[in-house]
């Protein structure tokens, strides 16, 4: 048995030599182009390892194959499988150099994001023209595209306009019209799932990549507590008017915290504490369970002793 694999796996045919380890996800070579992808419960942010969020790693993982089989009629996904809760088996795909988020608002903390560069005078962004007097988290007028280059090795996505993604050569014309097409359909649909779930999906991030056949497929994960903000509608107005954050169920009060804690992404980041640790997991499971109307069902990884107390008091076990 091959102590490296976590149990479920130790059986499977897989390539030992093609392991690939992500910031959330370990994946294995197996035989027909095909690879199993084991999300893990670490948490990311400034493009780096920030934190373990228990359960997260099945959250993410279960959400996203939900997520994918509702949306299979608007483009081709990689998932073939799911042979447990935190793990996928899908296509061996080759990623677009380019990473599309679709946003409904204007929001953000870091000093990429839409609103911080809005805030401090920019009006063109991304290629877009944006008016005065826009209000942070404010809705848009219609869902823009805002595509990034992938980032590598800690430096962050560099944002680019839709027009230089074909301009720089990222990616073809016709390949580029089929992704604009996919993200706004995608993102239509999240957000309709979203509303009648209580939810609004205020902005959200597509990986796409060409399958071994030549065909544009969704891949990674989607409309996920990681890749998405998740606003609570019933305070969302409320909280406007107050100038307050929106009620969310993601990874942004994580965003905040480390930003109050002075954390920029350099060097390694301040502890959370499991109290942090097990309020964002119940904020992950709250959206699971609003999303697909299902109780959800912890599985069987263990969950590090400290945290099982903050857990029980968050409410999660």
């Amino acid at each position: 048995m091959n102590t490296a694999l976590p149990s479920p796996f130790t059986d499977i045919d897989l390539d030992l030599t093609d392991r690939r380890v992500g910031k959330v996800r370990i994946s294995y070579a197996l035989p027909d182009l095909e690879r199993l992808f084991i999300t893990t419960d670490r948490l990311s942010a400034f493009d780096r390892v920030v934190a373990a969020i228990p359960y997260k790693g099945q959250v993410l993982n279960e959400l996203a194959a939900w997520w994918f089989a509702n949306t299979a009629d608007i483009i081709p996904n990689h998932v073939l499988g799911v042979p447990d809760p935190n793990a996928t088996i899908g296509i061996e795909a080759s990623p677009l150099p380019i990473e599309v988020v679709v946003r409904g608002h204007i929001t953000g903390v870091t000093s990429t994001a839409l609103w911080h560069r809005y805030n401090r005078g920019e009006r063109t962004i991304y290629g877009y023209r944006f008016p005065d007097g826009l209000r942070q988290h404010q809705q848009l007028d219609t869902p823009l595209i805002t595509p990034t280059t992938k980032a590598h090795a800690g430096a962050h996505d560099e944002p680019i306009s839709c027009a230089d993604v074909v301009s720089g050569g990222h990616v073809s014309a016709e390949i580029w019209a089929q992704v604009e097409a996919a993200a706004l359909s995608l993102f239509a649909r999240g957000q309709q799932i979203a509303a009648s779930a209580g939810l609004i999906l205020a902005d959200t991030k597509y990986e796409f990549g060409i399958d071994p056949d030549g065909t544009l497929i969704l891949i990674d994960e989607m409309h996920t507590p990681d890749s998405s903000r998740l606003w609570v509608s019933a305070t969302y107005d409320k909280r406007l008017a107050r100038n307050e954050d929106p009620e969310s169920l993601d990874k942004e009060p994580i965003r905040r915290a480390l930003i109050a804690a002075g954390y920029d992404g350099n060097g390694p980041s301040p502890d959370l504490g499991p109290e942090v640790s097990a309020e964002t997991s119940a904020r992950y499971i709250n959206a699971f369970e609003r999303l697909t109307c299902r109780p959800f069902q912890p599985g069987s990884y263990p969950v590090e002793p400290r945290l099982n107390e903050a857990l029980h008091r968050a409410g999660v076990l």
